[in-house]
């Protein structure tokens, strides 16, 4: 006798749909294949998700909170907050670092849906901008870092870092010197909130 079917969750359907998406591309997956790769109705996907733009943005903010739930763990650590900083943005580099390398493909269809899907990536950056702020607060707190405005300086320290997990510059991430640039840039920025004031 077959084992009871799996129940179809909203996360069965994502993970089937980022499948999809790998094989096919944003421009080409349907809610068809991914109703198929499920062996259901494609009328039982859109019980879980009303639309095509509603499961492609479910899609996309998985994929962002993989990086920001990675990063909160850092972020919520009781350790020395310049350690923490560092951390914090040698895991963001290395996170975005391995999506493009590791799957160049499903990182390019990524780069389609976050397009689509600003708000998700606008709330992802918030996610992200929140989790600096709650560092450099605690740098302050502890006389390491001088700062007026911590939500502030957490937003000009994601934007000065940009150029190491923006998707835009994944083409430069495996460059000749790539660590050398961001060891430099960490020493500067560290330096520069240290002397802050």
């Amino acid at each position: 006798m077959a084992p009871p079917p799996e129940t179809l969750t909203a996360e069965r359907i994502l993970e089937a749909t980022e499948e999809v998406l790998r094989r096919h591309g944003p421009a080409k997956a349907t809610v068809v294949d991914v109703a198929r790769a499920l062996g259901v109705s494609h009328g039982t996907v859109y019980r879980h998700f009303r639309t095509k733009a509603a499961l492609r943005e479910a899609v996309t903010k998985r994929w962002l909170d993989r990086t920001s739930d990675a990063l909160s763990v850092i972020a919520a650590e009781d350790g020395d907050p310049e350690s923490r900083l560092r951390d914090w943005l040698a895991a963001l580099f290395a996170a975005k670092r391995r999506k493009a390398g590791d799957d160049p493909e499903l990182f390019a269809t990524y780069s389609v849906l976050a397009e689509e899907n600003t708000e998700a990536v606008g709330a992802h950056i918030a996610d992200l901008t929140g989790q600096l702020a709650q560092i450099i607060e605690a740098g302050a707190g502890a006389g390491t870092f001088t700062t007026a405005d911590p939500a502030a300086t957490a937003r000009a320290v994601f934007q000065a870092t940009g150029r190491f997990h923006d998707p835009c510059y994944a083409r430069e991430w495996e460059e000749p010197g790539a660590e050398e640039d961001f060891a430099a840039m960490l020493e500067l920025l560290l330096r520069g909130l240290r002397a802050a004031g």
